[in-house]
């Protein structure tokens, strides 16, 4: 069947882990990357033996690329993806697929229209930890799950990032409330409305280099998430609580017959522990022995796989796009006050194959 040329348009931190994923996929090639600093390109380029290209039209001018990965700064999202897909490239974009649900939407429909895939991020939710505890919520392990817990402390991104103002740009809650977001999703489907409450905890941030900075929007947001069925989601998440000083953490499926406790929405190998209703937790083992950390090149790969397989791919560009309506509905509610209805759907994603 050949392989499928992928490259990546952004050459920032996360883009070291990604270009190590793809590279060690037989089925993949990695044949170049992308950045607006041609250096940090150069040195992501010469770590794998690919193409450092000058400009994104010189990469959507090789003919050898099949998938753009989209791994630019946030704000970036929109216009890398709109003009990759213009291009007649299918896209695999890092969260969130873009900063507004009216840039989104009509991301997947210009998908829709060219014939294209859209793939969005997170995708844990393809994890050994987290296949396993959708396997058990399908099978009704828990009961019927009325409510839903998510904890999002991601603590203080100054501490080790140099360049923590485009996460302080976008929030907490666009920038990692999308994980459990996508895992609850990919778990009950469409959700329906949101109500929601913000605030600044820490307006006053220094950064490494001894710069200071305020904040411009808020560092903790709670928003309160009903699915179609009636599911109620509590997600609560900030940038100023370290993972570490906290029990709060993962995500807590809770159903009449007992609970699910996955403990991490992150990492594949996230502890996972089942509950019968006032009985203690016991431990759950993953259905595979579980990828250790974050295996950030998988959605790339399925979606490979999917146009070689003409199947469905799992992480979709309108899953994507019904999290980013659900992120602003969220930031419209917390600024405005009242509930806010959504309107957007997409059909759950299938199940690896080795947890069906």
């Amino acid at each position: 069947m050949g392989t499928t040329g992928v490259a990546i348009v952004g050459c920032g931190n996360i883009a070291q882990r990604y270009a190590a994923d793809l590279a060690s996929y037989p089925e993949i090639e990695l044949r170049g990357v992308q950045d607006v600093d041609p250096a940090r390109a150069g040195t992501l380029a010469a770590a794998h033996g690919v193409r450092a290209y000058a400009t994104m039209d010189e990469l959507l001018a090789d003919p050898g690329v099949d998938i753009v990965v989209n791994l630019t700064a946030h704000k970036a999202h929109y216009e890398v993806i709109r003009r990759a897909l213009e291009a007649g490239r299918h896209v695999h974009s890092e969260k969130p697929l873009a900063l507004r649900y009216e840039e989104a939407a009509e991301l997947v429909t210009l998908a829709g229209e060219r014939g294209l895939r859209l793939g969005g991020a997170p995708a844990t939710f393809l994890g050994e930890s987290q296949q396993t505890a959708l396997k058990l919520l399908r099978e009704e392990a828990i009961g019927r799950v009325r409510l839903v817990y998510a904890e999002v402390n991601w603590g203080r991104i100054e501490v080790w990032h140099p360049e923590p103002a485009g996460f302080y740009e976008v929030g907490a809650l666009f920038d990692v409330g999308v994980y459990p977001l996508t895992i609850a999703t990919a778990a009950l489907g469409p959700a329906r409305r949101v109500t929601a409450f913000s605030s600044t905890l820490h307006p006053q941030r220094t950064r490494l280099d001894g710069l200071p900075f305020t904040l411009t929007t808020p560092d903790y947001v709670v928003a309160n998430i009903e699915f179609e069925g009636g599911v109620l989601l509590r997600l609560t998440c900030d940038f100023y609580v370290d993972q570490r000083n906290t029990h709060q953490k993962g995500m807590e499926f809770h159903g009449d017959g007992g609970s699910l406790l996955l403990r991490g929405w992150h990492d594949f190998d996230a502890p996972l522990e089942i509950a019968a209703f006032r009985e203690e937790p016991r431990p759950v083992k993953p259905l595979r022995e579980p990828y250790a950390g974050v295996e950030w090149g998988r959605a790339v790969r399925d979606l490979a796989a999917a146009i070689r397989e003409r199947r469905p791919h799992r992480a979709t560009g309108q899953q994507a796009a019904h999290v980013v309506e659900i992120l602003c509905a969220a930031r419209a509610s917390y600024e405005k006050g009242g509930t806010v209805e959504l309107v957007s759907s997409f059909e759950p994603p299938a199940p690896m194959s080795w947890a069906e």
